[in-house]
């Protein structure tokens, strides 16, 4: 039994420090089913989501899945802490208990509390080890201790810091696309102000935050469950107006960059379709964000505002099988992830969250 208990105590050890390793300091994505960490988020998202669902207020709902990817990441924390400690308690029973005690002999309670005191190396001395093992497993543990406590310290300000670059051109984007955002906004603004020359640097900037985006959420896929900071905003919404707004360009608008909207376009589908991936959505195909008669209206909201598109059949064809190749997994994202798409156009003015102040009496905005 105890070499059992030893194995099984060395099997633990290993498969938490793998995936610690897996998920903090290897910078690629780990296709592998079976992780702790994924096994984690998953058994711990499914019935926060559940709950949040029935949430009838956006705006609680919001509050309440914003403490989700924080509450989280100190979780994971946890569980690997506690993986390591009772590992090595395994180890030490399997080793004999070999463990100087104030009652005589040791027991797996007593492992256990020399282990947890070892980890975070409270040395208080009134367990310690007396055999030559048992001391060499004890100096082991203290110095994963002390890594552990340097993951914390490194892990924790590289989220923070990709989530904040991320979270930097999102709000940046309010201005330009609206609070959700949409593709037609962006195209309609332009073509009111007379600067759809802007459209593509506004492009090309995107292009790097999808590849950012991208590169950050790989690394470290908790990122995608960490909410953005204003209402009506999100990094799934974002990517999907990117995508719809690039789609529309490289098909046919008339004086907009169709070779900055093609490779914003390749980029930004290649982090939906990754992303999907790493997170393990299960694509959409069934939802249709954009039905025929959905296109036409699009198509004569455009023209009032002095945006023309492509006409014909083959700019419809076209749309649609650029449309094929990423809504699915976008439409995936937003299901997991409970992040709503944006539409393709306004039905109705609404300010932007810029504009919004609850300073102003009754809710006024400028």
């Amino acid at each position: 039994m105890r070499a059992v208990a030893f194995l099984a105590g060395l099997v633990l050890i290993a498969v938490v420090l793998w995936d610690a390793f897996e998920t903090v300091i290897l910078p690629r994505t780990v296709t592998r089913r079976l992780r702790l960490a994924r096994l984690y988020f998953r058994g711990t998202w499914t019935p926060v989501a559940h709950f949040a669902r029935l949430i009838r207020s956006d705006g609680r709902r919001e509050r309440f899945l914003a403490v989700y990817g924080p509450l989280s990441s100190l979780g994971l924390l946890l569980v690997w802490a506690a993986g390591q400690i009772f590992g090595f308690a395994l180890l030490q029973f399997g080793a004999g208990s070999r463990l100087a005690t104030a009652g005589g002999m040791a027991t797996f309670r007593d492992d256990l509390y020399m282990s947890g005191t070892t980890f975070f190396t409270l040395g208080l001395g009134d367990v310690y080890p007396i055999a030559p093992l048992s001391r060499f497993l004890a100096t082991v543990e203290a110095g994963m201790g002390f890594a552990f406590l340097a993951v914390v310290i490194a892990y924790f300000p590289v989220l923070y810091q990709s989530f904040s670059r991320r979270e930097v051109r999102l709000t940046l984007l309010d201005a330009w696309a609206g609070s959700p955002p949409s593709a037609g906004e962006v195209l309609r603004r332009l073509a009111a102000a007379n600067e759809m020359k802007a459209l593509d640097a506004f492009l090309r900037d995107w292009e790097y935050w999808c590849s950012e985006v991208l590169e950050s959420h790989i690394s470290y896929p908790v990122l995608a469950y960490y909410r953005s900071q204003h209402q009506r905003e999100s990094w799934v919404s974002a990517l999907t107006s990117m995508l719809d707004l690039t789609a529309l360009v490289a098909v046919g608008v008339e004086g907009a960059p169709k070779w900055q909207a093609h490779v914003t376009f390749a980029i930004a589908r290649h982090t939906a379709v990754d992303l999907s991936q790493v997170l393990g959505v299960t694509p959409d195909i069934v939802r249709d964000r954009l039905p025929p008669q959905d296109l036409q209206r699009l198509r004569r909201h455009l023209e009032d505002a002095g945006v023309r598109l492509a006409d014909g059949a083959e700019f419809d064809a076209r749309l649609m099988e650029l449309r094929r190749s990423y809504e699915p997994f976008v439409c995936g994202l937003s299901h997991r992830l409970m992040a709503p798409l944006p539409n393709w156009w306004r039905e109705r003015p609404t300010p932007d969250n810029w504009q919004s102040s609850p300073k102003l009496a009754g809710g006024a905005h400028l």
